[in-house]
């Protein structure tokens, strides 16, 4: 039979999909409703009965005899004539209940049942695949390369879910061939239309964070707390650390003897500079750990403004700042204060900016890159050195550092 044949079908949608029973009933009689009201124009008074794992399939449609003549909705009341061909002892008044075949849809009908059926399936996966994916949204996944795209990365989950790794949360020094096995955060999870779209990420601080947790047994036994995370993603980053137990230390715990703990972490993002300290709840110590490398010698904070002035050595300035400006951007982020650097002495200094009549802007501006502001802080460096921190010719540095002294040292 018709019907037989299309339950089983349906079967395999199970088995293929791993639907419960009751979700697949539910999926089912939800679909042949439709099909239902479109024919007969409603289906309240049809009764649906199906058994999925054997194959049953029975529609019954429940209508009151009335008198010959007397029919005035032919969905919902049955002739006396017509009953009695049912049953010939069927009376006005009676309830009649009729099995309805497949066939009798058309054959139009039953493919387009096939048709909802299908769609309703994959809704139904859609929905399972996106909470599935919500729950697991900041945690660390891992999946395949499939293939790669100009703006994104496209992988392949063990159950074939479809994951892309957009070119903007990837690590700047991130390369992939198909095939390789990726790890990262799920960052978002969006249903577009029907479909989810999961995106994940190696670029969020929450990878990061995630991967001490990972790497560090204190960490994930919530003996280290991580504080707070902030990256520059495959260039520099900086992890704030605590722990309730006066026994640990936190940052030896983390870097490890000879940074064997957290080499791994580093090589998982390309290299990058991952710098840990104590977290505290004294300010200005908080700040001064963040600056590190560099060793300030006096901080003023305005709290309000959240500003910090801080005071350093001139020959500490350069490691303040960072290559590119990283380090006291990463501390400014880490602390949430906006942190201005200056010189001891700078009092007796002169701003770069102010020989702009005779040395170029773009010089200048290399100069400030390396954190080279103030005549002092160049006159003070080798000229080797800085031609190692700068992109400028050893002529061109001998050339400024002669403006300098005739101008600044007179």
């Amino acid at each position: 039979m018709e019907n037989v044949a299309l339950i089983e079908s349906f079967s395999e949608f199970k088995d293929d999909k791993l639907i419960d029973r009751v979700t697949l009933m539910a999926i089912l009689e939800d679909v042949f409703r439709s099909a239902l009201k479109k024919k007969y124009g409603d289906d309240d008074n049809f009764d649906i009965i199906v058994n999925p794992d054997k194959g049953d399939l029975e529609i019954w449609r429940n209508r009151i005899v009335v008198a010959d003549g007397e029919v005035e909705d032919e969905n919902q009341e049955i002739s006396l004539t017509e009953a009695r061909k049912i049953e010939p002892d069927f009376e006005v008044g009676e309830d009649v209940s009729e099995e309805v075949k497949l066939v009798d849809l058309g054959r139009r009908a039953i493919l387009a049942l096939r048709q909802n059926l299908i769609s309703k399936i994959h809704e139904h996966d859609n929905t399972i695949i996106y909470k599935q994916f919500k729950d697991l949204v900041g945690e660390i996944y891992t999946a395949e390369v499939h293939h790669i795209r100009h703006r994104a990365v496209i992988l392949l989950d063990d159950e074939g879910n479809e994951i892309v790794l957009p070119k903007d949360r990837q690590i700047p020094s991130d390369f992939f061939r198909k095939g390789d096995n990726v790890r990262g955060v799920i960052d978002t999870v969006e249903l577009k239309g029907a479909k989810p779209t999961i995106l994940m990420s190696r670029s969020s601080p929450m990878f990061l964070e995630k991967l001490f947790e990972q790497e560090i047994p204190e960490v994930f036994d919530g003996l280290i707390t991580i504080k707070n995370v902030v990256r520059i993603p495959g260039e520099k980053a900086k992890v704030a650390v605590d722990s309730y137990d006066d026994r640990i230390d936190p940052v030896g715990a983390c870097v490890g003897m000879k940074g064997s703990r957290i080499h791994g972490i580093v090589r998982e993002l390309g290299n990058e500079n991952i710098d840990v300290i104590n977290y505290t709840n004294n300010l200005q110590l908080y700040i001064t750990r963040a600056l590190s490398p560099a060793r300030v010698t006096s901080i003023k904070i305005d709290e309000e403004a959240k500003r910090a002035e801080v005071i350093l050595k001139p020959e500490e300035v350069s490691k303040a700042i960072g290559r590119g400006g990283h380090n006291i951007r990463l501390a400014g982020q880490l602390t949430g204060y906006e942190i201005d650097v200056f010189r001891e002495g700078a009092e007796e200094d002169v701003e770069l900016s102010e020989f702009s009549d005779e040395i170029e802007e773009w010089i200048i501006q290399e100069f400030s890159k390396a954190g080279l502001d103030t005549a002092k802080s160049v006159l003070e460096q080798d000229v080797n050195d800085l031609v190692k921190r700068t992109d400028l010719e050893e002529e061109t540095i001998n050339d400024v550092i002669r403006i300098l002294k005739e101008e600044f040292e007179e």
